[in-house]
């Protein structure tokens, strides 16, 4: 039963992962404002996320701003933003035929190849969703290190990573891993016996007596 709990593990690492990355895509903690330099730390911090941007005070209170304009944005974070939507879509599907395919349900059929091999391609569908979320946040991630490091930019409009990128990158590699491992899932060897037909009849011994007439 090793085979039906690696399904079980890739499913469950898979979900948490696809999880994290739906909150990541919701948080508007993708950059933070950045302190280095001389720069007078004041008492608010900005944040931008990939659909809003908010400033916190020192007394806790958060007034947000959702983008008025889509063609305002860079391309970084349009590209970001498809992408991100992109590998939650893919994560719904990965549940719904992973579940399908999973040997501990019983929505899939009985045929133990098919299951395997529905599992096996939800897997697949977990992989492209776990990789287009690792580029959306290593292309975000790279976009704040550019500006950080840019000279021409001010310093007080420079931005560090936020805790939606950490996020977004931990869930990316859950549903990596547990998509890689719904794929490897899949039994090689052949379940089936193969069925020999039995003979019918058995074969007369020879009478060893005469006929006479």
């Amino acid at each position: 039963m090793a085979n039906s709990g690696l399904q079980l593990l890739g499913f469950v690492l898979a979900m948490l992962g696809w999880i994290a990355l739906i909150a990541a895509t919701i948080m508007p903690q993708w950059k933070m404002s950045s302190y280095a330099g001389d720069q007078i730390i004041t008492a608010v911090a900005i944040y931008q996320g990939l659909w809003m941007s908010c400033a916190i005070q020192s007394t806790g209170q958060m007034q947000c701003k959702v983008y008025d304009s889509l063609l305002q944005l860079d391309a970084s974070l349009q590209a970001t933003r498809a992408l991100m939507v992109v590998s939650i879509i893919l994560g719904i599907f990965g549940v719904a035929i992973s579940t399908m395919g999973m040997k501990c349900t019983n929505c899939g059929g009985d045929d133990k190849v098919k299951k395997a091999r529905m599992a096996m391609t939800g897997g697949f569908v977990f992989l492209l969703g776990g990789l287009a979320a690792l580029i959306a946040c290593s292309w975000y991630g790279n976009q704040i290190i550019r500006d950080f490091y840019n000279p021409l930019l001010p310093i007080n409009t420079k931005y560090e990573f936020g805790a939606g990128v950490f996020l977004g990158w931990a869930g990316s590699f859950l549903v990596l891993i547990g998509g890689g491992l719904l794929s490897c899932s899949c039994s090689r060897k052949n379940n089936y016996q193969k069925e020999y037909p039995k003979s019918g009849a058995k074969s007369k011994a020879p009478s060893s007596g005469r006929d006479y007439v």
